[in-house]
């Protein structure tokens, strides 16, 4: 087992911290919030005053924080010139891929390991160790990343150097935004149809539209699989979070000279939701702007 530095204790952190602690590892957990301190010394993991002594003799360092700006800032304020040579650094938050690649070179520059490790599954996957790792980096900082994120996920993929681990992660959730709208539009126009919507699904889920957004995470509530829809769309994948995902996808389709017109419609709905106050919805509580009256619009 490791000795592990954790900084960022959110909805995803807090059951990332908690999963490694439960599998035995020695966590020094920190972030600014002292409530969610608290919750990670009662899922076993120690609390920490700063980002000093969180990663105080760590083995490894874990990141989950909101933007790559805060990441720069916890890196070049708080672990640079503090960790201990060797030290692997893990970032699993979901930011743009030149910041990704700057902090890569500015830790190999300080003696460390670095990978990026966003993950996919939602607040649900984290707190329950089912997340999916997607890895950029060395195949050196990979074997030792691998059974730490293994202990917090599912299935832990290496899909190149430094970088691409953000990369697949934007890539991912452009399809997922996309294929979310579609499903929701399908359904509000079966509904109008007057098709009910238990029907539909039975239909489209072993069909051609089977997807999983409708499939796993059907955006109408008491059909299919227990998903956000049943609980009036609170947990789950904040529309926030997508649209800033789609924002960072639309940013990187810019830079690399990617035409995304899916994308760059999906960014523009999400949007408009956010815009409605609907930020902290679930992403499926989108359905609610194509006039489902299933999905209580």
């Amino acid at each position: 087992m490791a000795r592990i530095g954790f900084i960022g204790l959110g909805n995803m952190g807090s059951g990332m911290a908690a999963n490694l602690a439960g599998k035995g590892h020695d966590v020094r957990a920190f972030d600014l919030s002292g409530e969610a301190l608290a919750r990670a010394a009662d899922a076993g993991c120690l609390a920490a005053g700063d980002v000093a002594e969180a990663i105080e003799g760590a083995e490894a360092i874990v990141t989950m924080l909101p933007a790559g700006t805060h990441v720069e800032s916890v890196y070049a304020d708080g672990v640079f010139g503090r960790a201990a040579p060797g030290t692997l650094l893990i970032d699993s938050s979901t930011i743009d891929v030149a910041t990704a690649r700057r902090v890569a070179e500015q830790a190999q520059a300080a003696g460390l390991l670095a990978i990026d490790a966003p993950v996919s599954g939602g607040i649900g996957a984290a707190n329950a160790g089912t997340l999916t790792f997607m890895v950029g980096g060395s195949g050196q900082a990979f074997d030792r990343a691998q059974p730490i994120l293994a202990d917090m996920g599912k299935a832990v993929f290496h899909v190149g150097a430094n970088g691409a681990g953000q990369a697949v992660k934007m890539c991912n959730n452009l399809v997922l935004a996309s294929t979310m709208i579609a499903t929701c539009e399908a359904f509000a126009l079966a509904g109008k149809l007057g098709i009910d919507p238990q029907a539909f699904f039975d239909v489209a889920s072993v069909s051609t539209a089977q997807s999983w957004s409708m499939n796993t995470y059907t955006p109408v509530p008491g059909v299919g699989p227990d998903s956000p829809a049943d609980h009036d769309y609170q947990g789950g994948f904040a529309a926030a979070l997508m649209l800033k995902d789609l924002r960072l996808a639309a940013a990187a389709a810019t830079d690399a000279g990617a035409r995304t017109p899916m994308g760059d419609r999906a960014r523009e709905l999400y949007d408009a939701f956010v815009e409605q106050g609907q930020g902290g919805s679930d992403f499926s509580g989108i359905i609610r702007m194509f006039g489902a009256d299933h999905a209580g619009a």
